[in-house]
């Protein structure tokens, strides 16, 4: 069962998969880098309220991220935010990737995200459920006043 979670003036379920890259696909995450990758990505989440990682995947020329977003961050905010800290902290932690990526642009400009959550044919049922109810109680409501 899905268990949705609440802001002060709203209930929620945003699950969003994230896939994004280092510049030119180079693999870079491979061993103690993609740890480091991986942990920073933890602590980074924990810092944002109602942010959870759900799934974590450090390739070694990509990233999966399964993750809980409240409605309050937008996904390209919080991309902007997890790529900037991330990217900071590999060349501050790993002084030999600032030659690799002049400018200090590691990341590749873009991401893939995709909703994840309710079946979309069940939602689809029960907003005609929904609209079938609405009607009938339009009926209902019409008779006592006849």
């Amino acid at each position: 069962m899905i268990q949705f979670k609440r802001l002060s003036h709203t209930i929620y379920e945003c699950k969003y998969h994230i896939v994004f890259c280092p510049k030119y696909r180079y693999r870079i995450f491979g061993d103690e880098k993609g740890e480091y990758v991986r942990q920073l990505i933890h602590q980074l989440c924990r810092q944002k309220e109602g942010v959870e990682v759900i799934e974590l995947n450090v390739r070694p020329d990509h990233v999966h991220l399964k993750i809980s977003l409240p409605p309050k961050y937008s996904v390209s905010e919080f991309m902007g935010y997890l790529k900037g800290k991330i990217a900071l902290g590999l060349f501050q932690q790993y002084e030999s990737l600032g030659r690799r990526y002049w400018g200090r642009h590691q990341w590749a400009r873009g991401y893939c995200v995709s909703t994840v959550g309710l079946d979309e044919e069940k939602v689809r049922k029960y907003v005609q459920w929904q609209e079938q109810q609405e009607k009938h109680e339009e009926v209902v409501q019409g008779k006592l006043f006849d």
